[in-house]
């Protein structure tokens, strides 16, 4: 493709050409070599027309090009201008349009121009890669934290650390224009390969050997040329909002060159680039249509895979390594992508290496390489039209039609290989031996010779050198570094990211939307809640309250982004190693995009909320507010993302993120205000950037404000006459004889706040924020970890495991990538029929006969329009036959499936499904297996665990349980994984993954027939060979089975009976019996007008490739309408008539089952409780991060709030720590969510379809598998806490009742009903945090009863209310306050009065106490004298309460738990749109 971006640049008159070419993209150097030839000549490879993709689109081009010539040559053009761009453009009138022949005329003229190209291959001596560990260990558990022994076995493997080979000894050569294929099983050292020849060393503990990029070394090149070095990785990673278009724009502009012919502008190369490389790879359909991902709904699988080739190509780099690139696709949109990949080699001359697991023989003849690894070794490298005799001659015999690349992944498998019956001497049988006689053959010595040669043409020439660097400084733009990777200027990516963030923000409108209605809601609900506040001290509290809130809103609402941060790591981390641009500029562009979102979200806020609440009513005032929570805003959103960039895992960065936030808004200086903080943690109001903000905000809005007295002491009754001289006003701050109290002073004594100081702490917020900002900058672009998947098996702790004792002896073979350390020894590849001696035991017998007749299913798609996805469909599965089911990608394999098993999720469903000429029994089912596409298993549970699991639940209730633990046993035997029987099932490879799904369905027994979707996708040949045999031992022993099968080999492909073909529109293409060697199959197509099937052709390919399967592929033929009047339909019909006619003589199929799940609800409950509890015993990062958070949040609030004494301000400490210690109940319901939803997501997938257990014994399951957890939490936090806050011991019984037992209930219960009405854990953590903001904010603390107006019903609906009056009324009432020093008030008695004279009356009408009440002047008044009087005067809470509060807070736990059903109900069950909206059929 860089040829394509070099053509680009080579004629910029020629500017449609360009776009695809993006010219400059493959720098090839001053000498362009010759198209792509083998090592000495010949091509290997075979090479594809230009136009395969997109015919139409090459021939727009064409018309464009040719209306670029013509605009070129205008009037007064010079001769000889007109014949160079006749000589570059070299469209003929008519004609075919010969695209390789334009594109390299046009190269010439690049070179003329003295744009020189350049070129980059790789050669590698003696490469060796060390990886760390074990491949395979123990599952670490809660308990096993605590084990000493295990704790030792990690300090000394801390010691000595434990390094295993990776890759040993390989070498060779990958020149410009060739395709390198890398072969071998998962686990072998494919994907290290791949990286270390694209120079990917940093996850590696260890690299040896020589490797040479010409003549530069892989340091050199990671520093200067690291986007011509590119690894592109299996997964699709792109920003799933953007559209096509704008990804690959995106990309084509990161690299765009600066040497562009006559001066054309940069976005009219971008432009061309981009036409092009849509055009060629035939994306010009979608370009509009957002990327997406699992979640939003975007392109295609295959088109996907393409916008991660476009967007490659669109890089211009030199050297590309894909990685097992075709997973997933149809054999016919396989070969697209490496047909692509042949076109961008030729024509750009870059170098491709490319690792895939299934690769057919046409696939095959592209390359010009072969690299083949046996466990980390090299067992062949070299021409890849000589490999398959390579092994032949060794002793190796490939089976009848197996393709090469299978045979040469064969022979590293002992199970697999064939030794030729003629051969005479020794074959090798390790990879020791593979790779020793690799080296002493004639291969290895053209290897060498290729090698050599390639070391004396390019490397140590340091002419060759200076043209490479020339071609890439002349690259870079004016004002970028010359020996910087990165193309264009730190201002022109921060641009240009910018605009992608837009772009990115626009896709997700939405959420902006929601972020921004959320602020706006809180700002109308807190403003009405402190509504017009009045001038007076008693509003004092809520004035610092509504401030408070303010200023913390915008730390609050900034945590939500850690999620998102992480999730758009991988896509930053990949364009960074491929010098697109610094990591910092994202970071750089996220802070300045936000800056003006931000500023309008806060200018709304704030004007809603500053002017509803009264503030202060200036200009001056407001503007000055609006500028500190604008600023804080911004800060905080820095500090927290600066947290995200400093992990590299998301648990800890939430987890230190909310600790920190708590120690933040506790040391803001309100909850405890400054002078009553504790001198040992006091420090930390001092680094804490809200309290600036938050003192800057008080003491602008105290500053003007003088308060009229609430509470002049005395009054009332009796003091009607009383002279001001001898009153006195209540709140702190006042003066006597003063009817006022000066904000200011106020400010000073109780938070020791000054206005003099606003300034100042406006410049240290604004330090702070650049300090963040900073930090988040450097921490972005340094720390570009990324949590991979692990590639070591983890097997139950306390059961006996060779497989890891073997490995931790070794320290394993396994590849430190996807890891399937299946390699660990070649005899750990258990052949899949190692059980057939049990298969007769396992298989039940089966002899009924499953038919369906002209099956149609249609789905609504918006605005009363429907779509029809399978069209008049007949066939039948009959016992003992294997069916495959085929067709290209969406063509409605899978639909047809889910129709045929019953498990449509909507639509309506039209034609017959019967059982020997019945209808269906109401448990289809339950007597039907369906092993499904994905591998959905709970990750913590064992294989055997999971096996029996389905067994105890979907067997029948009168099967002893012993008996089904030897089923169980013999089902693991059956699938090859009696050795993995006790291992984690998440930890497994994709292999063993699917042999499990295929065994959690055997062990149900299911009578009728077993459904496979796709069960081969993901894995190698061997993998796939292995799975396909095992369904064939099953049909053989007569299990009756469909299965739609991708990508399959002509030895696969002959292992099933009949194949059900299926074209898009879900139309039969044929249905029948394949044949021996798939002649009737061929003959068939061969017959109807189907050009002839080549011998050594894969049939399954060639049925695709006729009937027009693919991306872009189209036939002028209607084989549907050919197989609705053909002989075989008619025949098709008829056998029908026959089998239904012969099926009714029999009985109908009785349903076994008169209930809907075959074992009672309370053993349901039972066993998901037991798989519950488990489940989170194996999972300790789970319950460390909840135990820890509960310990964490009890030390600081204990020691923030430490012994808080008798005072009013110490009364007011021990109601904020407990109202801080319930809003930990926040963090701790974003915890449960998670594991509740991954649960649900479980049993929705595979185990509700299959009618395993009812849904309302899963909810119950899952609230007792999770209170007792934080039960125990609560009671650990409990223990801690409420003797450090100084609450009395004499009260703890029912304090531990309110706060250990009835509050973990609570919360757990809320967070689940929240959880079970939300599709995913991050829409679950805004609705609970939103709901939450409302159930705190009206409890009574931080605006008093009295004050809230309109919302007190609030307030009594607020659980918490209750749960604070009960707990606060217990603990505090009936006990007295003794007032500190600052806290009495001076009260000047009339003339002859004592003070207990003068305020006696006062005393007993309204509380308080005098402390000197026989003094006649100097009175020391304080307000309150009991807590009961403080409690009900602010919070209206009353000790008498108590238990009526204890039982309240049960019926909210009761209608939690009753929330729980009817949101699952509602929301999973029956659907939200169902349930609201019945609709009569």
């Amino acid at each position: 493709m860089s040829d394509l971006q070099e053509v680009a640049q080579r004629d910029q008159s020629v500017s449609s050409l360009p776009p695809a070419p993006e010219d400059a993209q493959v720098t090839d150097p001053p000498l362009i070599a010759p198209p792509v030839t083998g090592p000495h000549g010949g091509s290997s490879g075979s090479h594809v027309p230009v136009g395969y993709f997109d015919e139409e689109g090459v021939g727009q081009l064409r018309r464009t090009l040719t209306h670029l010539s013509e605009s070129a040559l205008g009037p007064g053009t010079p001769g000889t201008v007109l014949s160079e761009s006749c000589e570059t453009l070299s469209v003929p009138a008519t004609g075919p349009f010969d695209f390789e022949k334009t594109l390299r005329t046009i190269m010439k003229r690049q070179d003329r121009a003295g744009i020189h190209s350049r070129e980059l291959g790789v050669m590698f001596k003696d490469l060796r890669v060390v990886g760390l560990g074990a491949a395979a260990s123990y599952q670490p558990t809660f308990g096993s934290l605590f084990n000493p022994k295990v704790i030792l076995e990690k300090i000394q493997a801390s010691r000595h650390l434990p390094l295993r080979d990776i890759l040993s000894g390989f070498e060779g050569v990958i020149r410009p224009g060739e395709m390198l294929l890398v072969l071998g099983s998962p686990g072998s050292g494919c994907s290290t390969l791949l990286k270390m020849l694209t120079n990917q060393r940093a996850e590696y503990h260890h690299v040896e050997g020589e490797v040479y990029y010409d003549s530069f070394t892989p340091e050199y090149v990671a520093k200067h040329y690291r986007g011509d070095v590119v690894y592109s990785p299996e997964d699709d990673i792109h920003f799933p909002t953007l559209t096509v278009d704008e990804t690959l724009r995106f990309a084509a502009k990161m690299r765009a060159p600066q040497n562009r012919l006559e001066g054309r502008l940069r976005s009219e190369f971008v432009t061309r680039i981009t036409d092009i490389t849509q055009t060629v790879l035939g994306l010009r359909h979608v370009k509009n249509t957002p990327v997406g991902d699992a979640v939003i709904h975007g392109v295609s699988g295959g088109e996907k895979k393409r916008v991660s080739i476009s967007e490659a190509l669109a890089l211009r780099s030199r050297i590309t390594a894909w990685d097992n690139s075709t997973r997933g696709l149809d054999a016919s949109t396989a070969l697209e992508f490496v047909r692509a990949l042949r076109i961008a080699t030729d024509v750009a001359h870059i170098s491709n290496i490319v690792s895939i697991y299934q690769a057919a023989e046409s696939l095959y003849r592209h390359f010009d390489k072969v690299c083949v690894i046996y466990e980390g070794r090299m067992a062949y490298f070299g021409r890849a039209d000589q490999a398959r005799q390579y092994f032949i001659d060794l002793g190796f015999e490939p089976a009848h039609r197996q393709t090469t690349s299978d045979f040469l992944v064969a022979v590293t498998n002992p199970l697999a290989r064939t030794v030729r019956e003629d051969f005479k001497g020794p074959v090798p049988q390790t990879a020791a031996e593979f790779a020793s006689a690799f080296s002493e053959s004639e291969a290895s010595v053209a290897n060498h010779m290729d090698m050599d040669a390639y070391f004396k043409e390019f490397v140590g020439h340091p002419e060759r050198a200076l043209a490479y660097k020339q071609s890439a400084t002349a690259e870079h733009a004016t004002t970028q570094r010359k020996e910087s990777p990165y193309m264009i200027s730190v201002p022109m990516q921060v641009r240009a990211v910018m605009l992608r963030r837009l772009q990115i923000l626009r896709g997700h409108i939405a959420t902006q939307l929601i972020i921004f209605i959320t602020y706006i809601l809180q700002a109308l609900v807190n403003g009405s809640i402190f509504l017009r506040l009045k001038d007076e001290t008693s509003q004092y509290f809520s004035r610092a309250g509504i401030l408070f809130f303010a200023i913390l809103w915008a730390a609050l609402s900034s945590i939500a982004e850690i999620p998102t941060l992480f999730a758009q790591r991988p896509i930053v981390v990949k364009h960074a190693r491929a010098a697109m641009y610094h990591p910092f500029i994202e970071a750089a562009a996220l802070t300045i995009v936000d800056v003006p979102i931000t500023f309008f979200t806060i200018m709304m806020f704030s004007l809603i909320l500053y002017f509803m609440a009264g503030l202060q009513a200036s200009a001056s005032q407001f503007f000055t507010f609006f500028i500190f929570v604008f600023t804080m805003a911004l800060v905080m959103k820095a500090w927290f993302r600066c947290v995200a960039a400093a992990f590299g895992d998301p648990a800890p960065a939430q987890t230190v993120a909310g600790l920190m936030l708590l120690m933040l808004a506790l040391y803001t200086g309100y909850t405890i205000p400054k002078p009553s903080m504790i001198g040992a943690l006091k420090w930390i109001s001092y680094i804490n950037p809200i309290r600036y903000g938050f003192e800057g905000l008080m003491s602008n809005e105290f500053r003007t404000l003088n308060g009229t007295c609430s509470n002049l002491v005395p009054s009332g009754t009796g003091y009607e006459n009383v002279s001001l001289t001898n009153q006195v006003c209540g709140t702190v701050g006042s003066i006597p004889g003063q009817s006022t109290v000066d904000g200011n002073r106020f400010i000073a004594i109780s938070y020791d706040y000054s206005y003099s100081n606003i300034w100042r702490n406006y410049g240290i917020v604004v330090g702070f924020g650049v300090a963040f900002i900073t930090a988040l900058l450097f921490f972005t672009e340094f720390n570009t970890s990324l949590t991979g998947e692990t590639s070591v098996i983890l097997f139950k702790r306390g059961m006996r495991a060779p497989v890891v004792h073997r490995a931790q002896e070794k320290a394993g073979t396994a590849d430190e990538e996807k890891g399937i350390p299946e390699s660990l020894d070649a005899t750990e590849k258990i052949h899949i029929g190692s059980g057939t001696s049990n298969m007769d035991l396992a298989v039940p017998t089966m002899s009924n006969l499953f038919t369906w007749r002209h099956v149609e299913y249609d789905v609504r798609v918006g605005k009363g329009e429907t779509r029809r996805l399978l069209a008049d469909v007949s066939g039948y599965v009959a016992p003992g036959k294997l069916t495959a089911l085929m067709g290209e990608s969406g063509a409605g394999k899978t639909t047809l499936l889910n129709v045929l098993a019953e498990r449509q999720a909507a639509g309506v469903v039209g034609g017959e499904r019967l059982v020997n000429g019945y209808p269906l029994p109401s448990d289809f089912q339950a007597q039907t297996g369906y092993v499904q596409q994905t591998d959905t298993h709970l990750a913590q549970a064992t294989v055997r665990e999971a096996l029996l699991f389905s067994a105890k639940l979907r067997q029948p209730p009168t099967v002893p349980l012993k008996e089904k633990e030897a089923y169980v046993d013999t089902v693991l035997k059956m699938c090859g994984l009696e050795k993995y029987a006790d291992a984690i099932v998440g930890s497994l490879g994709v292999e063993h993954r699917k042999r499990t799904t295929i065994g959690v369905e055997l062990a149900a027994k299911p009578k009728l027939l077993l459904f496979l979707d796709e069960p081969t996708s993901g894995l190698d040949s061997q993998s796939a060979w292995a799975i396909v045999s095992f369904l064939r031992e099953l049909a053989d022993h007569g299990q009756a089975i469909l299965c739609t099968i991708h990508q399959p080999s002509a030895e696969l492909f002959q292992e099933f009976d009949r194949l059900l073909l299926l074209r898009k529109g879900g139309q039969t293409v044929y249905f029948g019996d394949i044949g021996t060697n798939s002649t009737t199959l061929i003959n068939y197509f061969q017959t109807n007008g189907g050009r002839p099937c080549p011998p050594d052709a894969n049939p399954a390919e060639y049925i695709l490739d006729v009937i027009g399967a693919g991306a872009t592929a189209t036939t002028d033929t209607d084989w549907h309408s050919i197989w609705k009047s053909s002989p075989q339909a008619k025949a098709v019909d008829e056998e029908l008539d026959t089998l239904l006619e012969d099926g009714r003589k029999r009985h109908a199929i009785d349903t076994e089952r008169h209930s809907e799940f075959s074992t009672s609800w309370i053993f349901q409950v039972k066993t998901l409780w037991e798989r519950s509890i488990i489940r989170h015993w194996r999972d300790p990062t789970y319950l460390v991060a909840k135990f820890a958070l509960n310990v964490v949040a009890a030390l600081f609030i204990g020691f923030t709030f430490f012994q808080a004494k008798d005072s009013i301000q110490g009364t007011q400490n021990k109601i904020f720590a407990v109202f801080l210690s319930l809003v930990m109940s926040s963090p701790l319901s974003d915890q449960i969510e998670g594991p509740f939803i991954e649960t649900r997501r479980v049993y929705e997938i595979r185990e509700r379809p299959s009618r395993m257990y009812s849904w309302t014994a899963l909810i119950t399951a899952q609230i007792l598998g999770e209170l007792p957890l934080n039960i125990i939490g609560s009671s650990v936090f409990f223990l801690i806490w409420y003797g450090l806050v100084g609450f009395p011991s004499s009260r703890a019984g029912y304090s531990y009742l309110m706060f250990g037992i009835v509050y973990p209930a609570y919360y757990t219960t809320y967070a689940q009903w929240v959880a079970a009405m939300s599709p995913n854990h991050a829409i679950s953590a805004q609705l609970s945090s939103f709901f939450f903001s409302f159930v705190i904010i009206f409890d009574g603390v931080l605006q008093p009863y009295k004050r809230l107006g309109g919302w007190k019903w609030m307030y009594r609906a607020s659980p918490y209310t209750y749960l604070m009056e009960g707990f606060l009324g217990q603990a505090l009432g009936h006990s007295e306050i003794t007032c500190a020093p600052v806290e009495y008030v001076t009260v000047r008695p009339p003339q002859g009065q004592t003070c207990w004279q003068y305020l006696s009356k006062y005393i007993s009408t309204v509380g308080g106490y005098v402390m000197n009440p026989s003094a006649t002047d100097n009175c020391q008044f304080c307000s309150y004298r009991t807590a009961d009087e403080f409690l009900g005067s602010n919070s209206n809470m009353f000790w008498s309460h108590r238990w009526r509060n204890f039982g309240f807070m049960w019926i909210y736990i009761g209608f939690n738990i009753f929330a729980v059903y009817a949101m699952t109900y509602i929301f999973r069950i029956r659907g939200p749109a169902n349930f609201f909206f019945r609709r009569h059929s």
